[in-house]
């Protein structure tokens, strides 16, 4: 989304949930004590205006058998700067400067929380890389999630939702990314309190954690995290992929996002054509948005 939108506006800001644990981030929390950076560089690169060889620098993973295996470039850097300026929102500042990016990205908060998720016999998982990236949440239609501790909002996101004149909530993982930023003690009194339009860019595919679910499935549960209806209108792909792509999504237990009543979301439904099918590594045919697509549509639908 960030990638697409930087090409038509200038002031974006990207505001970046705070749960990941997974893989290099989730190493460096526990080993450092730091908040995770591995969603923010992501978004610090696809904002930065700098040479590719920069940006792939901070997207560089190491690889080799060493003390490193597994860490990005960029995490550590964030990781370094952290410890070196005592302030994640410093360090995320710093890296930006560096990065040349078009735009600000903001943690959703400064709190150093872990996702939670209470399951039907009350046991309690802790972890985001188990809540959003496993079958756990099957069969528990509106899960029980919650943070270790108290999560505030970060004084600067809440402020750029309430300036924002377009608000766009991107395609992502429902439990483990996009709740959690919704969720953060503040956010939703943001969320409902600013002026600007919130537009929804849904999924292309359900994922690990929405087997089933329909396109009304999730919207209910990010704006039962909201509190209440927030998104006013609800961009939605209308392109299907070939047969053959079908097939092999099939196999790997996702299918394309589904409605299953026009009628009850109609009013706030815009169907384009947002997605691109493209080759990739080990002859793996991709089905995923086409960010300058998607970045039109939303142009039109601010200016209209």
């Amino acid at each position: 989304m960030l990638t697409g939108l930087k090409r038509y506006v200038n002031d974006l800001t990207a505001i970046v949930s705070m749960v990941d644990d997974g893989g290099s981030t989730g190493e460096l929390r526990d080993e450092l004590g730091v908040l995770p950076p591995g969603d923010v560089r992501q978004c610090l690169v696809a904002l930065s205006r700098s040479s590719d060889v920069v940006r792939e620098l901070f997207n560089y993973r190491f690889d080799d058998d060493g003390s490193l295996s597994g860490h990005s470039f960029g995490n550590l850097f964030l990781t370094a700067l952290e410890k070196l300026t005592g302030s994640f929102s410093d360090a995320v500042e710093t890296a930006g400067q560096v990065l040349d990016i078009q735009g600000r990205v903001l943690p959703a908060t400064l709190s150093d929380v872990r996702l939670q998720y209470r399951d039907k016999e009350g046991r309690l998982v802790t972890g985001e890389h188990i809540i959003g990236d496993t079958d756990i949440l099957e069969d528990d239609a509106q899960p029980e999630l919650s943070f270790d501790k108290k999560a505030l909002i970060n004084p600067h996101a809440r402020q750029a939702v309430l300036a924002a004149d377009f608000v766009v909530i991107c395609p992502g993982s429902l439990y483990g990314s996009l709740m959690p930023a919704l969720m953060v003690e503040g956010m939703r009194e943001a969320i409902n309190q600013t002026k600007a339009e919130v537009v929804y860019v849904a999924n292309l595919t359900s994922g690990v954690d929405t087997k089933g679910y329909s396109l009304e499935d999730i919207i209910s549960e990010l704006e039962r995290a909201a509190g209440g209806a927030f998104i006013d209108i609800v961009l939605y792909n209308n392109q299907m992929p070939s047969d053959s792509v079908l097939k092999r999504y099939t196999e790997e237990k996702q299918r394309p996002l589904t409605i299953r009543d026009r009628k009850q979301i109609a009013q706030r439904l815009v169907e384009r054509e947002l997605s691109a099918v493209g080759e990739e590594e080990d002859d793996f045919t991709f089905f995923r948005h086409d960010a300058d697509k998607v970045a039109r549509q939303l142009m039109r639908l601010y200016f209209s």
